[in-house]
């Protein structure tokens, strides 16, 4: 479809686990869903941004495995959905879609020391012996559904009201937020100084 791997990912998740795990429901995702990820990136002027933050997680992995970092804006091109499911309509549905994830698993940065480690914990490393490209694809893969978990997560904090609470509690505390007190100014009449103009103002 694009450039690089077209993947798609998806899951379905049980209502019992939207519930217990991610402390929402899946009629709370569906609908900030479509006004977040949908509306809100329609309104944005988003152009492949129809996600809740894609980019952070392709630009994590593209560091750690020795992709190229400049390729990671387009490889973060990225559509969330989200429906209900199941029988009582209680389960929720989600897929990522993203048609241009650029991987590669040999030469580059892929030869560094801590990203070939990386790519070797993912079984990845290197070119795949019967199947050439095939690490690659697989890299992509895995990619998208890490991308796919990163939404449920960043979703159901905004959703269960999680992520504004911990961002009160740990990044905007009282103790961040207090005003410092005025710098006291120290002027004298007695003083001036001479402009261009040769008026006079005081210091």
């Amino acid at each position: 479809m694009g450039r690089g791997k077209s993947v798609v990912c998806e899951a379905t998740l049980p209502a019992a686990v939207v519930k217990e795990v991610l402390k929402t429901n899946a009629l709370s995702l569906v609908e900030l869903n479509r006004q977040k990820n949908l509306v809100g990136s329609a309104m944005a002027g988003s152009i492949g941004g129809f996600n809740a933050h894609a980019a952070n997680i392709v630009a994590a992995v593209f560091i750690a495995t020795g992709q190229d970092a400049a390729q990671s804006g387009t490889s973060s091109t990225c559509l969330t959905q989200m429906e209900v499911c199941g029988p009582r309509d209680e389960d929720l549905y989600i897929t990522c879609t993203m048609p241009s994830i650029e991987t590669g698993t040999v030469g580059g940065g892929t030869v560094l020391s801590p990203q070939a480690a990386c790519l070797k914990m993912l079984g990845v490393q290197g070119a795949h012996r019967q199947s050439p490209g095939q690490n690659a694809s697989t890299l992509a893969r895995v990619i998208c559904s890490t991308v796919l978990a990163g939404e449920l997560s960043l979703m159901a904090a905004l959703a269960s009201g999680d992520l504004v609470k911990s961002h009160m509690r740990h990044n905007r505390s009282s103790a961040s937020l207090s005003i410092p007190p005025p710098i006291a100014e120290t002027t004298s009449s007695n003083e001036s100084v001479g402009n261009d103009t040769g008026r006079t103002c005081a210091t």
